[in-house]
């Protein structure tokens, strides 16, 4: 802000002495000054020096304002990047919340593109404006007075000079004549150019117009064939998943998945397999890892440092917003596949989280499964999700996972995903006796007999525990008992194992129950290289059962080092030649 000055004044005393006087402001700093002297050069270097301290003390002003205004751009700065903390970690706390407003139903239509052709239709040009016609001159006429012959005396007394002024008005005439005929053609030809020219430039615009129709045209031709290729698309998906058939159903909840919006560092990778057989839906979810948890909560801005002061969440604090938040992502996906699946395809959803992590002990990457959930349709849409606790409510669901989640600690998954080549194939280390060739379910019977009792009997050895035959059938089966001396989860366990390439019903989940209960056991497992379907897991629930899937049995193979697979269908065109 500059310094203002008056004007210079000039007065003098009664002994005609001059004196100077003029005033200044400065706006800024609210200050006025009268300066005055009885020498010019005095009056001049006062109100430099007077400007130089002003302009000095604004500069000292301003400095200070800016500096507030930093800070208080760096205060508002802290308080917005506290509130982002903040809604990052509400979002986080209420990820199950968040799918309980949201309709999950596919709308076929609204998939489709309904959209209009983006681009206008080209303008007509505008009319080109055709030339004027030229302005001829006014044509000479004879009757003219300037084309008349003037006669004098002499032209009245003499008849040759009477001729001879006649001769020069006709000449006149004449000459006036061809130059208005040469002007009007001049006109008329510069004008039939003119219109020849407008003619050439009508034509080319309609030309570039019309090519820019046609391309217009083409373009929007493309964009509509292509929209209504896509609908069709959706309406041949429409039809296949009303239909029930297997990949459809797949890539139906494949897009509900993929439309439910989690914040934008999720993996929110997955792999979906439907198995009709057992009216199961398999999910392998690829989960957070533990570090990808946003620990920022505060900020603050600290003016006496000029620094800001970032509060992140304590690691016990992480650990427990991990946990809930996979059970909470566990729990919102089996609710959007089941709310979404108005065709009733599936009665069941198994779900299985996997993490990728690095080994901080060997700084290898791994990825492993720290949690399963097997949850029957029935069961699960008569939970009030908008007040469970999300852990309590997967225990109750016997889901299987570590007590702390956070401890990525792996576990057998209640049933792994089908692969290319078979059913269930294994990825287990290789045995003496075993080797991924060894197909089980279609081994013969007694092999897969002491298969079963070599298996457990490895299982309970390490704890002294034993394990015993007991009887053995033609239908590939095997019963066994095992004794775990443990005081506190061991005593007698039944084992029976039924080589199947069909689904388990509940009818062998009864009978295992009733085994148990006569032979006085604590427990009862059932082995089989099939599936059990969604009533067998029902039966079992809230009882001493344990049913172990083809995957678990794969599984349980692998822990003591041993490899196979399981191909179900190799087994039944086996079964049908024989």
């Amino acid at each position: 802000m500059k310094v203002r000055f008056g004007e210079l004044e000039t007065t003098y005393s009664a002994r005609g002495n001059p004196t100077y006087r003029i005033e200044m402001w400065h706006d800024g700093l609210k200050k006025h000054r009268q300066i005055k002297s009885t020498e010019l050069e005095v009056v001049e270097r006062k109100k430099q020096l007077q400007a130089e301290e002003w302009e000095s003390k604004w500069e000292a002003v301003e400095a200070k304002e800016a500096a507030r205004e930093v800070q208080a751009e760096k205060k508002a700065l802290a308080s917005e990047r506290s509130i982002e903390a903040r809604a990052n970690l509400d979002q986080l706390e209420q990820t199950l919340e968040h799918t309980l407003s949201v309709d999950d139903v596919i709308d076929w239509e609204q998939l489709k593109d309904t959209s209009p052709f983006p681009e206008p239709r080209p303008k007509k040009p505008r009319a080109i404006k055709e030339p004027s016609p030229p302005t001829y001159p006014n044509q000479p006429s004879r009757d003219e007075p300037r084309f008349n012959a003037k006669f004098g005396l002499f032209e009245f007394l003499i008849p040759s000079w009477g001729q001879a002024e006649e001769q020069r008005a006709s000449d006149l005439y004449k000459k006036a004549y061809d130059k208005w005929l040469l002007q009007t053609e001049h006109l008329e030809e510069r004008h039939r150019k003119a219109m020849n020219r407008h003619a050439d430039q009508v034509e080319k615009q309609q030309s570039d117009s019309a090519k820019m129709v046609a391309a217009w045209e083409k373009r929007r031709d493309a964009f509509l064939a292509t929209q209504r290729h896509t609908n069709a698309a959706i309406d041949q998906q429409r039809e296949r998943y009303e239909a029930g058939r297997p990949e459809a159903i797949e890539e139906y909840c494949d897009l509900v998945l993929s439309r439910s919006t989690y914040p934008d560092w999720m993996p929110q990778e997955f792999e979906l397999s439907y198995i009709p057989e057992s009216s199961t839906l398999l999910v392998s979810y690829s989960l957070p890892s533990v570090d990808a948890i946003p620990r920022l909560r505060e900020v603050a801005y600290i003016q006496s440092r000029d620094e800001f002061n970032e509060k992140e969440l304590s690691d016990p604090q992480v650990r427990k917003l991990y946990d809930s938040l996979v059970y909470q992502i566990t729990l919102r996906t089996v609710h959007e596949l089941f709310e979404s699946d108005q065709l009733g395809a599936f009665d069941s959803v198994v779900f299985n989280g996997y993490v990728t992590s690095v080994d901080r002990s060997t700084g290898q990457t791994s990825t492993a499964c720290i949690l399963s959930l097997q949850s029957i349709r029935e069961d699960f849409l008569k939970i009030n999700l908008a007040q469970v606790d999300p852990k309590a409510c997967f225990k109750a669901l016997k889901g299987v996972g570590s007590s702390k989640l956070h401890s990525l600690t792996p576990i057998a998954p209640i049933m792994e995903m089908r692969r290319e080549d078979g059913r269930f194939v294994s990825s287990r280390n290789l045995a003496d006796t075993l080797d991924d060739s060894v197909n089980l379910a279609a081994m013969d019977w007694e092999d897969f007999e002491h298969l079963i009792r070599e298996l457990f009997e490895q299982e309970f050895s390490s704890g002294g525990g034993e394990v015993k035959v007991t009887q053995a059938s033609r239908d590939g089966g095997v019963d066994a008992v095992a004794f775990d001396p443990d005081p506190i989860r061991g005593g007698k366990i039944v084992i029976q194992a039924k080589r199947y390439t069909n689904t388990v019903g509940v009818a062998a989940v009864r009978d295992l129950y009733g085994t148990v209960l006569n032979e006085g056991a604590t427990k009862g497992v059932l082995v089989t290289t099939s599936d059990y379907g969604p009533d067998a897991y029902n039966f079992a629930k809230d009882k001493p059962l344990v049913l172990m899937n083809g995957a678990n049995l794969l599984h349980l193979l692998g822990k003591h080092g041993h490899q196979a697979r399981i191909d179900i269908k190799q087994a039944r065109k086996q079964q049908d030649e024989q």
